[in-house]
């Protein structure tokens, strides 16, 4: 893996400026040009920059800085921390554009008659709307269910194919479930 340090100019200004390494070994390890660690080192790079510690940072060790400054061609190695980011915990609320914003109690309309097992707070949470939204569009009592043509979201893109396929799934057993407990209390 070909990782530079967290700000690669700032941290090449600080070994620079308080190591005795060579401008070939501070140039590959902040993945800057020779030329670039020069002018660091004659004052017509880099003014202003305040230096910045790898040490510090935790992405350079002690003794591995000590070992390069011995040996000219030893390069530097980036210390790697083992934390992992994870992306997908979080989820952000997807923009939906105006002009298909609009097409929302459409792609409730089509969701309802064409998986009518899905709950109605199911339907809201993956188009985007009002649980009594829906409510009012499965029973036709939406203010405006007259000019309401079926669409569906997931070729409209308000939603992925395998949030639609999770959802069903998840209504599949929230009604085997349902089925389960009635057949005990009819026993």
């Amino acid at each position: 893996m070909n990782n530079a340090p967290l700000m690669p100019m700032a941290t090449a200004v600080w070994l620079v400026e308080n190591t005795s390494l060579t401008f070939k070994q501070i140039s590959e390890f902040c993945k800057l040009h020779e030329v670039e660690i020069q002018g660091i080192a004659d004052g017509e790079v880099a003014k202003g920059i305040v230096g910045y510690n790898p040490i510090i940072a935790g992405q350079l060790s002690k003794d591995e800085l000590e070992l390069s400054s011995k040996d000219p061609n030893r390069p530097l190695v980036l210390k790697i921390n083992e934390i992992e980011i994870e992306g997908d915990k979080i989820k952000s609320k997807k923009y939906i554009p105006l002009s298909k914003r609009q097409d929302k109690p459409d792609s409730a309309l089509w969701l309802i008659k064409h998986h009518a097992n899905l709950k109605d707070s199911q339907i809201s949470k993956l188009i985007g709307i009002t649980k009594n939204s829906v409510t009012a569009i499965r029973n036709k009592s939406y203010w405006n269910y007259n000019n309401l043509n079926p669409k569906d979201p997931v070729a409209m893109g308000l939603f992925s194919q395998s949030d639609l396929v999770a959802a069903l799934e998840k209504a599949e057993r929230r009604l085997k479930r349902e089925n389960k407990e009635k057949l005990q209390q009819s026993n």
